[in-house]
């Protein structure tokens, strides 16, 4: 990974935990540094970006003070996804809607269009972009 990739992904992740930018921003930046796909583990605090050319870049964000709730809420999580992408809620609050949903993280497929959330039972939800 090259140094520009590496500090427009860290520029975006910064942004993005600061809610200062909304998810389409995201989106957008990370595919203009060729970002396919990306992890966001809520347990362990740790999102990690992939390269097509299998380079990889593992950033740290502070776990959650609440916890994450036990039962996987498919419609809480839906209506967490719905304010972000209608740019009404932000990352922040997103991440603490989502938890509270049962969401222990989520993959978002750049390359794919879409996002898988997971429960800790397996459960999972796929929402794809918006056209």
């Amino acid at each position: 990974m090259n140094a520009n990739t590496h500090s427009a992904i860290q520029a975006t992740f910064d942004a993005s935990q600061q809610g200062t930018i909304h998810f389409g921003e995201v989106i957008s930046q990370l595919m203009r540094v060729q970002v396919e796909s990306y992890h966001v583990d809520y347990r362990t605090g740790r999102t990690t970006y992939y390269l097509p050319d299998g380079s990889t870049l593992d950033l740290a964000f502070g776990r959650p003070q609440e916890g994450i709730t036990d039962t996987f809420n498919d419609g809480e999580i839906r209506a967490a996804i719905l304010g972000a992408q209608q740019g009404r809620v932000m990352y922040p609050e997103f991440k603490r809607l989502s938890q509270r949903a049962g969401c222990i993280g989520y993959t978002v497929w750049l390359a794919g269009r879409h996002v898988t959330y997971l429960g800790r039972r397996g459960e999972s939800h796929i929402e794809h972009f918006p056209d």
